[in-house]
């Protein structure tokens, strides 16, 4: 065996290689004092006003003396600013505001087709972030090449085609949002081109869809997409969106009954709609359903709602209650959370998403006992409506 000290001896080009190779595809540029200054207001700003970046877009670094990036928070921006002057800390402003200049004013926007795929990146191979029924307003922020950046009620950041939405500025938006509109109560139907149940088809319909109202023939209420087109879509599968609102009432029995609804819906990640649910998206429906808007995913609905003692049992659960699972925190990491379902009560049960929507129990005498649920269960909470991002019955999202 030849040792390496005599081939590079023999061989000194070895060594300059053999460095080479150590370094390949390093381009780490070393840090700069000025990085160094800025770095640490970067990062309590983006604290301050980014903490989750599916909500908030805060995407600022340091480069040398200067600041260059984006961010859709305007007041995030002026913080930092002040704070590097109160510092007497030089730097060039080079942050862009969102919206984008080449949106030309039009950053708002309107889910067009009955459920909008919205992604983590702007493109269709891109990880399902999460759902839009149509005629949900939509902020826009910026374009990538058809993909558009929206932002959704619930405040989540994701990408949507073109092909998805309609553009307005905040005039032809506002007059969308003043005209009266109808909600689509089926989990699944049509619009129809004339009103007539059996012909030609203008779009498919989900639960939750809106759209305008224009007039009603006979058992049809003739309707308005947000990109122009017109239908029919008839009377006992919608109703008309104030009305709608007058009954919601977020109860024990209404959540149960809602969740109900759902039974079999196949389990689809990122999925907020009768097309598909992952756990989250299927408590999120449920309280939609009902009035209330919760927050995305599992990990941000467990920080609202008043917590449910379950350390002797769960006498102390009602029905509408969330459970929370996942891995505790530990040491130096943090919990994971991973899933939520919905108590219904029975037999110690809840509804949730995993698979299909299905029925388990946290009794082990029963046949659908879940084990590995038990196993990972955290924590209760129970959402009151003051909980809600947004509680339909006083804010105005679809008017």
């Amino acid at each position: 065996m030849i040792r390496l000290p005599t081939l590079v001896q023999k061989f000194p080009f070895l060594l300059l290689a053999l460095l080479m190779s150590c370094t390949a595809g390093r381009t780490t540029l070393p840090t700069s004092p000025d990085d160094m200054m800025l770095q640490p207001h970067l990062d309590a700003v983006r604290q301050q006003y980014a903490p989750d970046k599916r909500t908030a877009l805060f995407q600022v670094e340091a480069h040398g003396h200067v600041l260059a990036g984006e961010t859709n928070l305007p007041e995030a921006k002026e913080a930092l600013l002040d704070r590097l002057q109160a510092a007497n800390i030089p730097f060039q402003d080079s942050i862009q505001v969102l919206p984008a200049p080449d949106l030309a004013s039009r950053n708002r926007a309107l889910v067009t087709i009955s459920v909008a795929n919205l992604r983590t990146q702007p493109r269709h191979a891109a990880e399902l972030a999460t759902q839009a029924t149509l005629g949900t307003p939509l902020k826009v922020w910026k374009k990538d090449g058809s993909w558009y950046l929206v932002q959704t009620p619930d405040a989540y950041l994701a990408w949507v085609d073109a092909g998805g939405i309609s553009l307005f500025d905040e005039a032809g938006f506002n007059d969308w949002q003043e005209q009266p509109k109808v909600l689509y109560t089926e989990p699944y139907g049509f619009a129809y081109a004339a009103a007539d149940a059996g012909g030609a088809t203008v779009s498919d319909l989900v639960y939750g869809d809106v759209l305008v109202l224009k007039g009603q023939q006979q058992d049809f209420f003739e309707v308005v997409f947000p990109d122009g087109r017109s239908g029919y879509i008839p009377t006992g599968s919608s109703v008309i969106y104030e009305d709608w609102l007058a009954k919601r009432q977020p109860t024990a029995e209404n959540l149960v009954q809602a969740s109900r609804r759902l039974l079999g819906v196949p389990y689809l990640w990122g999925g907020t709609s009768f097309k598909g649910v992952d756990c989250s998206g299927f408590t999120k429906t449920i309280y939609f359903m009902n009035g209330l808007v919760l927050p995305r995913d599992a990990s941000q609905q467990i920080h609202i709602g008043e917590l449910v003692d379950t350390s002797t049992g769960w006498e102390q659960l009602r029905p509408g209650d969330l459970l929370f699972f996942g891995v505790p925190a530990t040491e130096g990491k943090p919990e994971r959370v991973v899933h939520v379902g919905m108590w219904i009560g029975g037999d110690m049960e809840f509804i949730h998403a995993s698979g299909r929507v299905r029925i388990s129990s946290m009794n082990p005498a029963a046949a659908n006992y879940d084990a590995s649920e038990r196993e990972r269960f955290l924590r209760a909470k129970r959402i009151r409506p003051q909980d809600a991002l947004l509680d339909l019955r006083t804010a105005a999202l679809y008017e």
